[in-house]
């Protein structure tokens, strides 16, 4: 009866550490890919607003670096990731009793094509978007810009993660 009990604990154990040689502790499945690279996302969008572009571009490697072990590089990446910044919008939300905006919205929407090269089937162009909302008194200054920017950027970077690597 002992010794069924250490089979079954052998299986399991087996079992275990066998799962997790197809995902890691990130959420991504095997990955055939060692470097990546993350092309200028420019700022296309109609609303310019300075810096947002190389902010999220920089906020894409960064993520893909730190949950991935892939390497960046500048050129002939096996994953590419490029697109441009479509829209940046400032929208109210709801309005007060003298018709004045109690609550605005900063929405961004970010066109991003994906290519790998050691796996086509996986390549892929989609809009990715979120949004930030804000009291209404006024726009937004710079200090409340910076951490809806973060924000926005944190989850949209997050979707292309998911939706390029962890297939979620």
């Amino acid at each position: 009866m002992q010794k069924l009990k250490h089979i079954a604990l052998l299986v399991v154990i087996v079992f275990a550490f066998n799962g997790c040689s197809v995902y890691n502790f990130t959420g991504t499945g095997k990955i055939d890919a060692k470097t990546f690279q993350v092309n200028y996302f420019q700022n296309n969008a109609d609303l310019i607003e300075p810096g947002i572009d190389l902010a999220f571009t920089r906020a894409l490697q960064d993520l893909i670096q730190n949950q991935t072990n892939l390497s960046l590089t500048n050129s002939g990446g096996d994953l590419v990731y490029e697109g441009e910044i479509t829209s940046y919008n400032i929208t109210p939300m709801t309005a007060t009793a003298d018709q004045r905006a109690a609550q605005n919205r900063l929405t961004i929407r970010i066109n991003v094509r994906f290519t790998n090269k050691n796996k086509e089937e996986d390549n892929f162009e989609k809009p990715f978007s979120f949004f930030f909302d804000f009291p209404g008194e006024n726009l937004p200054s710079r200090a409340q810009l910076n951490p809806a920017l973060d924000e926005i950027f944190e989850r949209i970077t997050q979707d292309i993660f998911n939706e390029s690597l962890a297939k979620w």
